[in-house]
Protein backbone atom coordinates (compact mmCIF):
# COMPACT_ATOMS: atom_id res chain seq x y z
CA UNK A 1 0.00 0.00 0.00
CA UNK A 2 1.32 3.48 -1.04
CA UNK A 3 2.30 5.58 1.91
CA UNK A 4 0.09 9.11 3.20
CA UNK A 5 3.04 10.91 1.03
CA UNK A 6 2.53 9.08 -1.91
CA UNK A 7 -1.32 9.08 -1.67
CA UNK A 8 -1.07 12.89 -1.05
CA UNK A 9 1.13 13.73 -3.98
CA UNK A 10 -1.26 11.49 -6.84
CA UNK A 11 -4.14 13.36 -5.25
CA UNK A 12 -2.39 16.69 -5.27
CA UNK A 13 -1.18 15.87 -9.25
CA UNK A 14 -4.78 14.33 -10.14
CA UNK A 15 -6.09 17.86 -8.53
CA UNK A 16 -3.81 20.45 -10.64
CA UNK A 17 -4.63 18.49 -13.77
CA UNK A 18 -8.10 18.42 -13.43
CA UNK A 19 -8.85 21.97 -12.22
CA UNK A 20 -5.57 23.31 -13.92
CA UNK A 21 -3.38 24.29 -11.10
CA UNK A 22 -0.01 24.53 -10.78
CA UNK A 23 1.15 21.83 -7.94
CA UNK A 24 2.82 24.20 -5.83
CA UNK A 25 -0.23 26.09 -5.48
CA UNK A 26 -1.65 23.15 -3.86
CA UNK A 27 -1.40 22.33 -0.29
CA UNK A 28 -3.04 19.85 2.55
CA UNK A 29 -5.11 22.43 3.72
CA UNK A 30 -6.28 23.86 0.45
CA UNK A 31 -10.24 23.86 -0.28
CA UNK A 32 -11.06 22.39 -3.52
CA UNK A 33 -13.52 25.56 -4.28
CA UNK A 34 -12.57 28.46 -2.49
CA UNK A 35 -8.69 27.88 -2.95
CA UNK A 36 -8.47 25.74 -6.66
CA UNK A 37 -11.59 26.69 -8.11
CA UNK A 38 -13.38 23.92 -8.39
CA UNK A 39 -17.18 24.21 -9.32
CA UNK A 40 -19.74 21.64 -9.51
CA UNK A 41 -19.05 19.95 -12.41
CA UNK A 42 -15.26 19.37 -11.77
CA UNK A 43 -16.16 16.91 -8.87
CA UNK A 44 -17.40 14.22 -11.44
CA UNK A 45 -14.04 14.49 -13.18
CA UNK A 46 -12.35 14.67 -9.89
CA UNK A 47 -13.79 11.21 -8.25
CA UNK A 48 -13.04 9.82 -12.39
CA UNK A 49 -9.51 10.41 -11.77
CA UNK A 50 -9.32 9.41 -8.34
CA UNK A 51 -11.00 6.24 -9.37
CA UNK A 52 -8.58 5.72 -12.47
CA UNK A 53 -5.89 6.65 -10.97
CA UNK A 54 -6.07 4.28 -7.67
CA UNK A 55 -7.86 1.79 -9.19
CA UNK A 56 -10.81 2.42 -6.82
CA UNK A 57 -14.30 2.64 -7.07
CA UNK A 58 -15.96 6.09 -5.28
CA UNK A 59 -19.79 5.31 -5.26
CA UNK A 60 -21.77 8.22 -5.96
CA UNK A 61 -22.97 10.32 -2.84
CA UNK A 62 -19.95 9.37 -0.80
CA UNK A 63 -17.45 11.56 -1.55
CA UNK A 64 -19.46 14.78 -1.95
CA UNK A 65 -22.67 13.91 -0.38
CA UNK A 66 -25.58 15.53 -1.99
CA UNK A 67 -27.75 15.85 0.93
CA UNK A 68 -26.23 18.38 2.62
CA UNK A 69 -25.51 20.30 -0.62
CA UNK A 70 -29.24 20.37 -1.79
CA UNK A 71 -30.27 22.57 1.18
CA UNK A 72 -32.59 19.94 1.93
CA UNK A 73 -34.64 21.80 4.95
CA UNK A 74 -33.83 19.13 7.50
CA UNK A 75 -30.26 19.77 7.03
CA UNK A 76 -30.46 23.51 6.33
CA UNK A 77 -32.33 26.33 7.39
CA UNK A 78 -31.96 30.05 7.51
CA UNK A 79 -28.44 29.75 6.05
CA UNK A 80 -26.86 27.75 8.79
CA UNK A 81 -26.87 23.92 9.02
CA UNK A 82 -28.52 22.31 11.36
CA UNK A 83 -27.45 20.16 14.09
CA UNK A 84 -29.18 17.12 11.89
CA UNK A 85 -26.75 18.52 9.39
CA UNK A 86 -24.14 18.63 11.35
CA UNK A 87 -24.54 15.17 12.31
CA UNK A 88 -25.22 14.12 8.76
CA UNK A 89 -21.84 15.44 7.71
CA UNK A 90 -20.12 13.58 10.37
CA UNK A 91 -21.55 10.75 9.01
CA UNK A 92 -21.05 11.66 5.76
CA UNK A 93 -17.61 12.71 5.69
CA UNK A 94 -15.38 10.91 8.35
CA UNK A 95 -12.37 12.61 7.04
CA UNK A 96 -13.44 16.10 6.76
CA UNK A 97 -12.63 18.79 9.64
CA UNK A 98 -16.57 18.85 10.65
CA UNK A 99 -15.98 19.62 13.92
CA UNK A 100 -14.55 22.83 13.32
CA UNK A 101 -17.12 23.83 10.48
CA UNK A 102 -19.77 23.10 13.65
CA UNK A 103 -18.10 26.49 15.77
CA UNK A 104 -19.78 28.54 12.68
CA UNK A 105 -21.91 26.27 10.51
CA UNK A 106 -22.56 28.46 7.76
CA UNK A 107 -24.00 26.68 4.77
CA UNK A 108 -22.09 28.83 2.35
CA UNK A 109 -18.84 27.75 3.63
CA UNK A 110 -19.80 24.34 3.56
CA UNK A 111 -17.25 24.03 0.42
CA UNK A 112 -14.19 24.44 2.66
CA UNK A 113 -14.42 20.89 4.37
CA UNK A 114 -13.35 20.00 1.24
CA UNK A 115 -9.59 19.45 1.24
CA UNK A 116 -6.76 18.12 -0.12
CA UNK A 117 -6.01 16.40 3.15
CA UNK A 118 -9.56 15.24 3.31
CA UNK A 119 -9.59 13.60 -0.09
CA UNK A 120 -6.22 12.63 0.70
CA UNK A 121 -7.62 10.60 3.80
CA UNK A 122 -10.57 9.68 2.16
CA UNK A 123 -8.51 7.74 -0.66
CA UNK A 124 -6.25 6.20 2.47
CA UNK A 125 -8.96 4.87 3.70
CA UNK A 126 -10.33 2.51 0.80
CA UNK A 127 -7.27 1.53 0.12
CA UNK A 128 -6.54 0.23 3.88
CA UNK A 129 -10.33 -1.33 3.29
CA UNK A 130 -9.36 -2.75 0.01
CA UNK A 131 -11.55 -1.04 -2.14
Amino acid sequence: MPTKEEIYKKVSDTLADSLNVEPDEITPASTLQEDLGAESIDFLDIVFRLERGFGIKIPRDELFPESVFQGDPQFVQEGKVTPAGIDELRKKLPYADVDGFAADPQFKNLGDLFTVDMITKYIESKLAAGQ
